[in-house]
């Protein structure tokens, strides 16, 4: 066999397992906010769709961002909006996607609700978190500790608090006893707790996990999809899927599904508000 054929022959055996009848993997990284949507969706796709697989990790908005900056991922996700140093490193490479809106809720454990603490101030949330709150009964509560409960850097959650609470995304947290991570994570810490104060997406509150009113008075408002929809709760957000303008197109058409009336009702079913 001439060398140049026989090089080519090598390269096709190569390239086979990409062709479209081996099929194509595709991974998606980063909020854990945003995960239940696209992990649902992705098994749903891949039903309809058998000869794409997309795999779903977490780790955090930071995490999905800086994967579409290095390549790593082909699906981006994001609770936060890009900053302007990602966005310079991202310059222009992705589009980004707003699949759904949602609430940060403030959340107390169950003890701490039924104790008495229903709603908190800005302010007073702020004081807690900076340390010069400690004891619940200094809001209205029972005589205890507060067990204060940040979240990592990376995750869009924490970005998303600490500039509405705390004026600034990166603001420090000196009051907090433990720095969690993913959603499942905190909401068990605060399960788990007679005493903790914390801070979830509204879709992850349960009977153990109590979301307070957040404002002044009688002018506070709950963490529900109702005043996310009307723009009245103080701590609301978007969530982005990303992709690499030059990515796959399995890829893209993925997030098109994400915004479909199918999609959409994926949103809707994860607790989230849909954008469609």
């Amino acid at each position: 066999m001439h060398k140049t054929v026989a090089m080519l022959f090598a390269a096709i055996v190569f390239a086979a397992p990409t062709l479209s009848h081996a099929g194509i993997t595709l991974h998606a990284a980063g909020s854990t906010t945003v995960l239940p949507v696209v992990s649902t969706a992705a098994n749903i796709w891949h039903q309809q769709h058998p000869h794409v697989n997309i795999t779903v990790s977490g780790g955090g908005s930071g995490v999905g961002i800086a994967s579409m900056i290095q390549g790593t991922a082909d699906i981006g996700m994001a609770s936060r909006e890009i900053d302007a140093q990602e966005a310079a490193k991202l310059n222009g490479k992705v589009d980004v996607f707003t699949i759904a809106k949602d609430a940060v809720a403030v959340v107390v454990s169950k003890a701490v609700y039924v104790g008495g603490v229903h709603q908190l101030s800005l302010q007073q949330i702020a004081a807690i978190y900076r340390g010069k709150i400690k004891n619940w009964r200094e809001v209205g509560g029972p005589d205890a500790q507060i067990f204060v409960i940040d979240k990592e850097a990376s995750r869009g959650t924490r970005h998303v608090f600490a500039e509405a609470v705390l004026g600034d995304a990166h603001a420090r947290a000196p009051g907090a006893a433990v720095i969690s991570g993913s959603n499942n994570e905190e909401q068990s810490l605060v399960a788990h707790s007679d005493s903790a104060i914390g801070m979830l997406s509204n879709a992850w509150l349960n009977d153990a996990v109590r979301g307070v009113a957040v404002g002044q008075g009688n002018a506070a408002v709950l963490p529900d999809i109702q005043h996310v929809r009307d723009g009245s709760y103080p701590i609301s957000r978007s969530l982005h899927v990303m992709l690499a303008k030059k990515g796959a197109s399995e890829a893209r058409d993925f997030v098109a599904f994400l915004l479909s009336p199918a999609g959409q009702k994926i949103v809707k079913q994860s607790g989230y508000l849909p954008v469609r």
